[in-house]
């Protein structure tokens, strides 16, 4: 009876687990229509995504558990925070002003861009596997990219070449967020709305400067709308943080890609993306690499190694 009761228990754990990761999912796969409303109220993406990520790291500089304090005491973080800043700066704009559909499976290379980004930082060499599931992604890549009207399949504006930069991004914060694990998740919450926020307000000020980026403008109408999506994006955090840490990595990583499904189904519904077989199919080798990430053995498993 007390077995029954301890694999119930851990079942419903699980569940809550993959619901919440869900939730993160669904907030992510969804965002792109408030950061398009309030582009509309005035609001450019950048300034969005700076008044956002600061609100959020203002309410975490408040909690009792003095993050700032572990933060100064581990500089490296910086690092982490300007790779989650260039990974929420370049995924805000794109979805903002791009085809929702073409910029998330753009952003999706991460799982390939993460074979590179662990070599380089993590030192943990490439298998074959990888490279092979590297290389579908980047088959995938040239098929999204190539247009009827281009001889070659590279990047058409400024949104293709914000998604591939947030992509690349997002796989350098995941391998800063594993190499900075003996640090405090407080401080590492607060690296990355941090660092998102103020790297999006110098974005938004140099933009400013060279004419590209319009003054901050908000009308009232939107100001429910901006905190209602930090509140959105706080807990989207916190749902992350609880899931991924009762689920195995692959198991959260394939829970994740429903964030395209959200996207994609959301983007249909509201005509904010073109389907063609072209996107289909190029989107179908992305995610089917990132599910062949997901699944594959870690580098600690293909070695032999205990995982820690």
């Amino acid at each position: 009876m007390r077995l029954d009761t301890t694999r119930f228990a851990e079942r419903r754990t699980a569940k809550l687990a993959a619901g919440a990761l869900v939730v993160n999912a669904f907030v992510w796969g969804v965002s792109w229509w408030p950061f398009r409303q309030l582009q509309g109220y005035g609001l450019h993406p950048l300034w969005a995504t700076a008044l956002v990520y600061l609100m959020v790291a203002a309410a975490l500089l408040m909690l009792p558990v003095k993050a700032w304090r572990s933060f100064a005491a581990h500089p490296q973080l910086w690092f982490l925070a300007a790779a989650s800043g260039f990974t929420n700066v370049g995924f805000n704009w794109a979805v903002t002003v791009g085809d929702v559909v073409r910029v998330v499976l753009l952003f999706y290379l991460m799982p390939a861009w993460s074979v590179l980004v662990a070599w380089a930082l993590l030192g943990e060499k490439p298998t074959w596997g990888s490279l092979l599931r590297l290389l579908l992604a980047m088959l995938g890549v040239l098929v999204v990219l190539k247009q009827p009207d281009s001889p070659w399949p590279v990047p058409q504006g400024s949104a293709d070449w914000l998604a591939i930069m947030g992509g690349f991004s997002f796989a350098v914060t995941n391998a800063l967020l594993r190499k900075y694990s003996h640090t405090p998740s407080s401080s590492r919450m607060l690296a990355i709305f941090g660092g998102s926020g103020l790297l999006a307000t110098a974005v938004a000020l140099l933009g400013m400067w060279q004419q590209t980026v319009p003054a901050p403008a908000l009308l009232a109408a939107g100001i429910p709308l901006l905190f209602g999506l930090s509140l959105a994006f706080m807990a989207s955090n916190a749902a992350l943080q609880y899931g991924a840490a009762r689920l195995a990595a692959g198991t959260t990583a394939i829970v994740m890609l429903t964030e395209i499904l959200f996207a994609s189904g959301s983007a249909a519904a509201l005509g904010a993306a073109q389907f063609s077989p072209r996107i289909l199919l190029g989107g179908s080798l992305i995610v089917l690499a990132a599910v062949l990430a997901a699944v594959a053995p870690s580098a600690n498993e293909e070695s032999g190694a205990k995982s820690p």
